[in-house]
């Protein structure tokens, strides 16, 4: 791999010209304050403000269920709004509940701070896609591999320093964590105010169809996704699969901190060490998803994973602080791989298996999945699975591994049906003459 050497192998690197580059600086700002928080957020909640574990669960769940609304209503109101002036409104929003935690610590006053935040996160990041998408035209792909990569740096740099909150292990150092979580979101609020807004697709759409050019249609007939039981069924699975992020920064540390000798600075570090794997191996694990059959023979790898880090955390729970460290190593290394592995399959999938002319909307509903895991998930995990003990982690670890080869099967299934609505004779409707001059994103035309 060659890397840039000049200004100008990096603006050529860079899709968006200089705000693609501004918004990646926004993207580090935003997720270097969320690694000091996350790797954190456990641990404050229960040495901090004082909250037992089914309270953080409870407190995480609530968050995450009003988290929910953030991916379509920030969408629809950025058809209405300039993306530059809403995300640094929705940056300033999610600044203001974390200052707001810091002064709270009664648990009925941080539920609605804490939902605020969790509304703001979940709205940051689709506003911030959308720009990435509107920005970089048909680079996107390139610039998404590029975006990634950036997040999960800023994420590893943060989740250092929050391993230094951790070996301390005082109440100011885990305040000042939240600070600069704070202050990351402010600063990332400027960046995006010196951001030219970018075309808008609605607008772009509204003129070529004006033009006389309509969106091809797709190889199946148009139908709501809210309809589509095969998709519905794919996305309640996906919801499950994407369980490995609440593993990760809820069940992990908690479990560190309530049932295993290991000391409790190893949580940052397994944060970080999720982040280097990510870096590392995300580019080069993409190829499990460049095509959708492929992406659906990956899925029992994504079981393996699953059975794995399920096994570790079940021997974690050993008296002996070695054995313990050890465990969670592998049990965090296997949840990364899960995660790199089902990142690298779910957005071929998502797209591969709706319809050309309505994946908005099918892309939509799919993302609701990881919303829904993060509202569910942290219920789940203290409720259910750390409440059984060690059982319970083998429990999920095999549960997941076969929903896993169950989606394989939906997938399969679903993916021949498309493939015979494209037989010669099928009954598949045709696209009409799209104008030359246009670039097809997602099923949908932006003339140039």
């Amino acid at each position: 791999m060659r890397f840039p050497r000049s200004r100008s192998d990096i603006e050529h690197l860079v899709p968006g010209g200089r705000d693609g580059r501004r918004m990646l600086w926004v993207s580090f700002t935003d997720k270097a304050g969320s690694g000091l928080w996350y790797g954190t957020s456990a641990l404050y909640y229960t040495f901090v403000a004082g909250l037992a574990p089914h309270e953080i669960g409870l407190l995480l769940g609530v968050a995450g269920a009003v988290g929910v609304a953030g991916t379509p209503v920030a969408g629809r109101v950025a058809d209405r709004v300039p993306l530059t002036r809403l995300l640094p409104a929705v940056h300033a929003l999610r600044a203001a509940a974390a200052v707001g935690i810091l002064f709270t610590g009664t648990l009925w006053l941080l539920l609605p701070i804490a939902a605020l935040g969790s509304l703001g996160d979940r709205s940051a990041s689709v506003l911030t896609k959308l720009y990435a998408a509107r920005v970089a035209g048909p680079d996107r792909v390139r610039y998404q591999a590029l975006q990634r990569t950036v997040v999960n740096i800023g994420f590893g740099i943060g989740g250092l320093a929050a391993a230094v909150a951790l070996a301390v292990g005082t109440g100011t150092a885990y305040r000042t964590m939240l600070v600069g979580d704070a202050l990351s979101f402010a600063g990332a609020a400027l960046l995006v105010l010196r951001c030219a807004e970018p075309p808008s697709p609605v607008r772009v759409v509204a003129t070529a169809a004006t033009a006389g050019g309509e969106p091809p249609l797709s190889k199946a007939p148009a139908t709501g996704p809210w309809r589509d039981r095969g998709y519905l069924a794919y996305t309640a699975t996906e919801a499950l699969l994407f369980l490995d992020d609440t593993a990760l920064n809820v069940g992990l540390p908690l479990w560190i901190a309530t049932a295993t000798a290991a000391p409790h600075s190893l949580v940052a570090l397994l944060f970080v060490l999720n982040n280097v794997l990510v870096v590392l191996f995300q580019v080069r694990l993409s190829r499990l998803g460049d095509e959708p059959r492929r992406a659906a023979a990956s899925l029992p790898l994504l079981g393996l994973a699953f059975l794995v880090a399920g096994g570790a955390m079940a021997v974690s729970a050993v008296d002996s602080a070695g054995i313990a460290v050890v465990a969670l190593v592998v049990a965090a290394t296997a949840f990364t791989a899960a995660e790199i592995v089902h990142a690298a399959i779910s957005w071929e999938l998502s797209l591969a298996l709706a319809p050309g002319r309505s994946q908005g909307a099918y892309l939509g509903v799919h993302g609701l999945a990881q919303s829904a895991q993060r509202s569910a998930g942290p219920v789940l995990l203290t409720s259910a699975v750390m409440a059984v003990g060690p059982l319970g982690w083998l429990g999920l670890g095999g549960a997941l591994a076969a929903v896993s080869v169950g989606q394989r099967t939906l997938v399969r299934r679903r993916l021949n049906r498309l493939d015979g609505l494209e037989r010669p004779g099928a009954a598949a409707p045709q696209a009409p003459a799209v104008p030359s001059g246009t670039v097809t994103v997602s099923g949908v035309d932006y003339g140039e």
